[in-house]
């Protein structure tokens, strides 16, 4: 299972939010060149980037902060966060980013996603961010109908890299991740699922990894590895048995 360290991007800084309220930011570093840095030397294989203020104006706002992480490590980079068009996409793809991640449009233009994935096989993850089960678009300011197991399965055939599953209601709260929510997810899908959203120690970690045959490929943690909850040596080394 794949642990995935989070950077967060708000006004350029590395930050964290808790249930995404952007007035309850904790900024954590204000060089995400640096954390990224930290993170390679760590041993990660993986990190995950979001464009908060993307996220909430529907293009990307954030690019200089991604470019500078881009340019400070050679691991793989996903990235998400006010991607809503194929311009955007192929910008980002071209400037080394290993996989876009695409979330509202995954539900307002289910197409542009499809075709993402014809062109870009395995560079395009799909996001579905629940609220209390039901999707959660626009930086999480809206809160759609649609079920977050309909979304995901409606992408089946696509050929995404992945789904990222957050449960809102547990993403920076230090509440654990919601473990049976997400297995749950995975279980009834093929696309394999990353989990996000709640973990704040190491028993969370191997309460994912417990139920990692039913189809959860990663896990995304931010909170605990900058204030320390969690050790990345020792995350890593449970993760990898």
């Amino acid at each position: 299972m794949i642990l995935y360290p989070a950077i967060d991007l708000k006004d350029g800084q590395c930050v964290r939010l808790v249930k995404g309220e952007m007035a309850d930011a904790t900024v954590f570093s204000d060089d995400p060149a640096a954390q990224a840095r930290s993170f390679a030397g760590a041993g990660f294989a993986w990190i995950h980037v979001v464009d908060l203020n993307g996220a909430f104006a529907g293009r990307p706002v954030n690019g200089d902060a991604v470019d500078a992480i881009l340019g400070a490590v050679s691991i793989p980079l996903q990235l998400g966060g006010g991607i809503r068009d194929m311009e955007t996409i192929e910008h980002w793809l071209k400037r080394g980013v290993a996989r876009v991640i695409l979330g509202t449009v995954a539900l307002r233009e289910p197409e542009l996603v499809r075709e993402a994935c014809r062109q870009y096989p395995g560079r395009v993850a799909v996001g579905i961010d629940a609220r209390d089960g039901r999707v959660a678009v626009e930086g999480w300011a809206e809160t759609s109908d649609m079920r977050a197991l309909e979304l995901a399965q409606s992408f089946e055939d696509a050929g995404a890299a992945a789904i990222i599953y957050t449960d809102i209601a547990r993403d920076g709260a230090m509440q654990g991740p919601n473990v049976e929510a997400t297995a749950a997810l995975a279980g009834q899908i093929t696309t394999p699922v990353i989990a996000s959203g709640g973990v704040s120690c190491d028993a969370d970690l191997a309460a994912l990894k417990a139920v990692e045959a039913a189809g959860i490929e990663g896990v995304i943690c931010g909170r605990a590895l900058y204030d320390g909850r969690i050790d990345a040596a020792n995350a890593l080394a449970l993760l990898a048995a």
